[in-house]
Parts: structure tokens; C-alpha cells; sequence
């Protein structure tokens, strides 16, 4: 109440949103949104809800941020400076978190969609194939747990695929190896 004459009135809509049929296994899903952006039409209703649909990537790109790049962490003493890493960071955690979602939806993709042919090269030399036998095409997925696995990943049958923050530890070693193979 005390704070009514320091901010306008703020006018929001209420988009009350329920799952068709019923799920097994789980509660229906039903979202109630506020927002203060402008929904005239039914359109403009999904458009919101396809926006906020969007959110846990936001927010798992901004935990790959702080924990894995730990932006929070440096020390730098001028904005020019603190910007120029932030927006490094940002292309990182981007990296990391395309990896990871292409792992989950194209496991038997190209490694050459992700991968240059010398860090390939450089993956089978460093680590070893669980089944050396296997005669089967090398995937995304493959090279992938790969590099997850020199963040500490221990691809056990029954593990589930590795997260952002398994992907960032093996690949944050990955670049300080082939880094160390190029000089």
C-alpha cells in the first residue's frame, strides 16, 4: 500500500491455460500467467505461452553461466573488461548447451555437425572406446559421451545422458588438451 504513489498502476492479463485430456502417469498440466505485454486475440494467448514454454532453457543457459563458467567469480576491474568475458561466456554456455540438447535429439547425427575432423582425431586418441570390437558408424552421441567422459561422465548402461554441467567440465579439459596437442 505505502508503495502505490511511487509506481503507476500496472494494468495485466490472466492467461489461464489447462492440458487437453488426461495424462497418465501426471497431473495435468495448467498454467495461470500474468503479464503486462498486450493479448487481444487467442494468437497472442499461445504466443505468451510459447514464450514461457521457453523459459527452463533460459534459465539452464544462465546456470551453465554462473556455475560452470562462474562468471560471478572474476575478478576484472572494469566493465569494458567484465563485458568482453561475460560475452565470451555467453558463446561457451551457448556451446555447451547446444551440445547437450543435440546429444538428447540427434544422437546419431555427423560428429562433423559438432566436431573439426583433428579434435575427432584427437577424441580417439585420448579416449579409449568402452567396446574397441564395435564396428559401428561413430556418431555425435558417441563422440559426445566422449567428451563427457573427461568431465567425469561414467557412461554406465543404465546412466542417463550427460548434463550442462558434466558437458562443460569435459569439455573445458577437451580445449585445455587440444590446445596443449596444437603447441
Amino acid at each position: 500500500m505505502g508503495k502505490q504513489s511511487r509506481y503507476p498502476a500496472l494494468t495485466l492479463t490472466v492467461i489461464h491455460a489447462d492440458e487437453r485430456g488426461s495424462p497418465k502417469n501426471r497431473k495435468k498440466i495448467e498454467w495461470k500467467l500474468l503479464t503486462d505485454l498486450p493479448v487481444q486475440s487467442r494468437g497472442d494467448a499461445i504466443e505468451k505461452l510459447e514464450w514461457y514454454s521457453l523459459r527452463w532453457k533460459i534459465e539452464v543457459f544462465h546456470k551453465i553461466l554462473k556455475s560452470g563458467c562462474r562468471a560471478e567469480d572474476s575478478q576484472l576491474r572494469t566493465a569494458q573488461r567484465l563485458t568482453n568475458l561475460i560475452s565470451v561466456f555467453c558463446i561457451v554456455s551457448w556451446r555447451i548447451f547446444w551440445m547437450t540438447m543435440l546429444n538428447r535429439s540427434a544422437p546419431n547425427a555427423s560428429p562433423e555437425f559438432v566436431l573439426t575432423k583433428a579434435e575427432i582425431q584427437l577424441l580417439d586418441r585420448l579416449v579409449k572406446d568402452k567396446n574397441p570390437a564395435s564396428t559401428q558408424r561413430k556418431t555425435l552421441s558417441h563422440y559426445l559421451i566422449k567428451i563427457a567422459r573427461l568431465g567425469g561422465y561414467l557412461a554406465r548402461a543404465n546412466d542417463p545422458p550427460p548434463g550442462n554441467l558434466i558437458m562443460w567440465r569435459g569439455l573445458s579439459r577437451f580445449i585445455d588438451i587440444a590446445t596443449g596437442a596444437t603447441l
